[in-house]
């Protein structure tokens, strides 16, 4: 009974393993009937732009497609062509990639040399300090030595660094009065083309002046930042039957005056080294009884008014002199008194004739000179 029992085991194992092997070659089959049939649907899709086959059976009644005329006939090409183009466009002109890395290869910087021709030492600042001791910084030509010139006189050299650049800066103070400050390149014995005004006020620091002096005019390289009384003063107005106005005054050394009447601007003129200026200036006929308004401005180099005086005044009659009188101050010549009294400086030979003056060239402080006005004409 038990092998009936094994035998009936054995039997049944083996069927369910055919069955299995036989289910396996049935899903292969209907696999490769669907790999086959969906060949046979994409190769009918194909053959729709194929050429038609003339060896076509007989009883097998397809209806051709109209042939298409002119470009309609290329359609597909034309689009493809349009596409490509419109691609082209947008990549050249509108589509900008944020993430562009572009590798350059590391290039030697090259060794330039600037060669100057006849170089000469040059300022870069001149400024007094509070202390009251000057401080000048320049260049010249690298690892040379400068030399500082005061007055005329040497007072240090020192070395330029590997950019040309020197600092000299003294420790000693300077005492109140005008400084000429100069360099000289020692290798070639080179002088500056410019020069530096230095004016130590005895109010202090800030009332001092440094001015670059170059053949084209001055340059401010310190302005006062305070002003106090005495350092803008007018001393006399003349005027006279020329219908011409002369003010005479005091200032800051080497800066500029102008003269306005009625806030009708005349001219400037510039204050001497002995802080003396004078400015003359047609005005005309002006009227006796009349109120004016005479102002004198002091300014800096950039042309800001720094300090300003106010002369209110009412013409009085006039006597009908034909002369006045000037006293020389220092830093005077005959040109200048001439230009401010008779507008021209080339008649300074009227003044030295009338005041018995030998040499033109030798007047002397405190001088009194009578000035014709008179000879000129209106």
């Amino acid at each position: 009974m038990s092998k009936n029992i094994k035998n009936n085991n054995i039997g049944k194992t083996k069927r369910s393993t055919d069955d299995l092997i036989d289910t396996a070659i049935a899903q292969q089959n209907d696999w490769m009937e669907n790999r086959r049939n969906f060949a046979r649907r994409f190769l009918k899709t194909l053959n729709i732009f194929a050429r038609p086959n003339p060896k076509k059976e007989e009883n097998i009644n397809i209806e051709e497609p109209k042939k298409r005329k002119g470009l309609a006939a290329y359609w597909f090409p034309i689009l493809c062509a349009v596409a490509v183009v419109l691609i082209a466009v947008w990549v050249a002109f509108f589509h900008s990639s944020s993430n562009k890395i572009v590798v350059v290869p590391p290039i030697e910087e090259p060794n330039i040399q600037v060669v100057v021709e006849n170089p000469v030492p040059t300022f870069d600042i001149v400024r007094i300090e509070q202390e009251g001791n000057i401080i000048v910084a320049g260049r010249w030509l690298a690892d040379n030595s400068v030399s500082i010139v005061v007055n005329g006189e040497i007072v240090a050299t020192e070395r330029t660094d590997k950019n040309g650049e020197f600092v000299y800066s003294p420790n000693r103070k300077f005492e109140p009065g005008n400084y000429n400050i100069s360099l000289i390149g020692v290798e070639g014995n080179i002088k500056s083309e410019e020069n530096v005004f230095v004016y130590v006020s005895e109010h202090g620091y800030a009332n001092s002046v440094s001015l670059l002096m170059t053949e084209d005019g001055s340059t401010l390289l310190q302005a006062p930042t305070m002003l106090v009384d005495g350092d803008l003063v007018v001393s006399k107005i003349d005027y006279l039957d020329t219908g011409r106005i002369v003010v005479t005054g005091d200032s800051l050394p080497r800066l500029r005056v102008s003269l306005s009447l009625n806030d009708k601007y005349l001219g400037f003129a510039r204050v001497s080294d002995y802080k003396h200026f004078g400015l003359g200036a047609d005005v005309g006929d002006l009227k006796s009884g009349k109120e004016y308004k005479l102002t004198v401005r002091l300014h800096d180099g950039d042309g800001r008014t720094i300090a300003e005086v106010n002369h209110e005044f009412v013409m009085p009659e006039m006597t009908g002199d034909d002369d006045t009188y000037y006293t020389v101050r220092k830093g005077d010549c005959l040109w200048i008194i001439a230009r401010n009294f008779l507008r021209r400086g080339v008649l300074f030979s009227i003044i030295a004739e009338r005041n018995n003056i030998e040499n033109p060239d030798l007047i002397f402080p405190n001088q009194n000179l009578q000035i014709p006005v008179g000879a000129t004409n209106k």
